[in-house]
């Protein structure tokens, strides 16, 4: 099978395309040929190597869905068809950038009927992530007024859609462009984010206050934040690497007793049932993950560099 891999750390250059054996289903392990895997942010930090993976060489990609192809004889519930998707590979087992990847089955779950396989190659870490945040650290109820902050992003455009499915009042931050979208998916107010009055801006727009932020950025919008917090507001953070974020020079979240997490995905204890509470919202409509850009294996640096550096909605997503 064809499948992309780094035999070193660095650039988008050390990506190549290699022959290797198909994977067996060994295990808990389910073997799954690839329709879509998507491309995240993390996927650079392995190849570059300020994360670190299991082995080398290496195949990356987090995300992965398309058709049960092999079913280890110790798993049950799934079957040869089955269309499924998964995340958290790529760290400690080899990634979705390939054409058959062999996936625990504890990071799995089925598709229902009409999920588009490819879309859902690029649910893995942002639903994910989005459900951990919004749902598991920030505990967001009906009524909650919740800002987004990067609403066009692969995090960013799923959180928008769970937020709103939870009944909160969602209120993000995206360029221009991408407003109308965000309001389609669920947005009840989107903000340009390079607006000079966007403190005020939230404040208006949520009736004096939120409950509950999803910020991407926190070096650049924790201070924020906080000034636009109700008393308690849950502030979770995803992505950030500057060790030296906090509130502590900030006499507004002082005062305000607000909670702040960072979390990783990676930390979740069970994927399944993320996984599983998104497909069931994937079937029934109220999630859906758009699709940017297509990329087959022999593009992975373009899409790689591009999930750095491009303006996109959505996610980028290898179709093998």
């Amino acid at each position: 099978m064809r499948a992309v891999r780094f035999h070193e750390h660095g650039g988008t250059d050390v990506l190549q395309v290699d022959e290797i054996d198909r994977p067996d289903a060994t295990g808990h392990g389910v073997v799954v040929k690839v329709h879509g895997a998507g491309v995240n942010p993390v996927d650079t930090y392995f190849r570059e190597g300020s994360y670190k993976p299991f082995t080398m060489p290496m195949i990356p990609g987090v995300d992965v869905a398309g058709e049960v192809a092999t079913v280890s004889e110790y798993v049950e519930g799934y079957e040869v068809g089955d269309l499924v998707y998964g995340t958290g590979i790529g760290k400690d087992h080899y990634g979705g950038y390939a054409e058959y990847v062999a996936v625990p089955e504890d990071r799995l779950a089925k598709l229902p009927g009409g999920v588009d396989p490819v879309a859902a190659g690029g649910a893995g870490v942002a639903a994910v992530t989005a459900w951990r945040a919004l749902i598991d650290h920030a505990n967001l109820q009906a009524a909650d007024v919740c800002l987004i902050h990067g609403g066009s992003g692969g995090v960013g455009h799923a959180a928008v859609q769970l937020a709103a499915a939870a009944g909160a009042n969602v209120v993000t931050t995206a360029s221009e462009q991408y407003h109308d979208r965000l309001t389609e998916r669920g947005a009840d107010t989107v903000l340009d984010y390079r607006r000079d009055d966007l403190e005020d801006a939230v404040i208006e727009a949520s009736g004096g206050g939120v409950d509950v932020v999803l910020d991407h950025r926190m070096h650049e919008y924790l201070q924020l934040d906080a000034a636009v917090a109700n008393t308690g507001c849950r502030v979770v953070g995803i992505g950030e690497k500057d060790p030296n974020v906090g509130f502590t020079q900030s006499s507004a979240a002082r005062s305000k007793d607000l909670q702040l997490t960072m979390m990783s995905m990676f930390n979740t204890p069970d994927l399944r049932i993320p996984l599983q509470k998104v497909a069931y919202l994937m079937g029934e409509g109220g999630v859906s993950i758009d699709v940017a850009q297509t990329y087959d294996l022999s593009e992975a640096a373009d899409a790689q560099r591009a999930v750095l550096e491009d303006s996109f909605f959505g996610k980028l997503v290898i179709t093998p």
